[in-house]
């Protein structure tokens, strides 16, 4: 299916968690991420259950450091 990560599409399984998306996009480490789901915030301890649809859009800001 397709998917729209910071306006750029991508195309993933059927049935894939966000969880499962952001393990893809970030085999590292997920800390310091912020993730949007159609312009709703959904909560790191909700990644694991939220069912990624047809033609979400999803909005990732990694936070960095610096000065």
């Amino acid at each position: 299916m397709e998917i729209s990560i910071n306006h750029q599409k991508k195309i993933i399984p059927g049935d894939y968690s966000l969880e499962q998306l952001l393990i893809e996009l970030f085999p590292d480490s997920r800390n310091g991420l912020a993730v949007a789901v159609n312009q709703s915030i959904i909560t790191k301890a909700n990644w694991q259950y939220h069912k990624l649809l047809p033609q979400d859009n999803i909005t990732l800001i990694k936070a960095t450091q610096g000065g």
